[in-house]
C-alpha cells in the first residue's frame, strides 16, 4: 500500500515537522508513505480575486505535474464528503480491496486548490467545516490515516 501526500508549500514550524515525522515513523508499519511538496506563491495582503486566481493556477499546475498517472487522488476540500474516523477507515479499506494500491491526498495552500486540480481528483473529502492552516492539515491527515490503519487491523486506538 502506497500513500502519497501532495502539498503546496513547505512546513516551516519545527513542532509541525516533529509531528509529521512521528506519524511517518508510525505509518511505516502499514504502508509506504511519501510526501511531495510543490512551491507555494506569495499572496499579497490585499490580493484581488484575479491575483488569487493566478496564484491558484500556478500552484495547481505544479500539483498537476507532480501526480503520477495511476493513483487514486483524494482532495481535502471544504465541500467534500465528511467521514467519522471509522467510516474513513472503512473507505480506505474498500479502496485497497478495489485494487487501488496507490492513494494520494492533495492539500492546497493558503488559498485552497485550483479548479483544474479539483477536476482531476477522484474524490473530495472534508475533515471539518472549519478552516485549518495547511501545515496543520498535514498532521491531522496523517493522524487519521494512521488511525484508519489501526482500526482496520483491529488494533486499539484512542476514541
Amino acid at each position: 500500500m502506497n500513500i502519497t501526500i501532495f502539498c503546496v508549500g513547505k512546513v516551516k514550524e519545527r513542532f509541525y515537522r516533529d509531528a509529521i515525522a512521528e506519524f511517518e515513523k508510525r505509518l511505516s508499519r502499514y504502508c509506504s508513505l511519501k510526501i511531495v511538496e510543490v512551491a507555494d506563491e506569495k499572496t499579497p495582503q490585499d490580493a484581488s480575486d484575479a491575483i488569487e486566481e493566478k496564484i491558484l493556477e500556478k500552484e495547481g499546475k505544479r500539483l498537476l505535474s507532480s501526480f503520477p498517472e495511476h493513483i487514486h487522488l483524494i482532495a481535502l476540500d471544504l465541500r467534500g464528503k465528511s467521514y467519522t474516523s471509522e467510516q474513513f477507515a472503512s473507505h480506505m479499506s474498500r479502496l485497497f480491496v478495489q485494487g487501488y494500491s496507490s492513494i494520494g491526498f492533495v492539500i492546497g495552500g493558503s488559498l485552497g486548490l485550483s479548479r483544474e486540480v479539483l477536476a482531476r481528483v477522484d474524490e473530495k473529502i472534508s475533515f471539518s467545516e472549519m478552516t485549518f492552516p495547511h501545515q496543520l492539515m498535514r498532521v491531522i491527515l496523517l493522524e487519521q490515516v494512521y488511525r484508519s490503519f489501526r482500526i482496520n487491523h483491529g488494533e486499539p486506538y484512542h476514541k
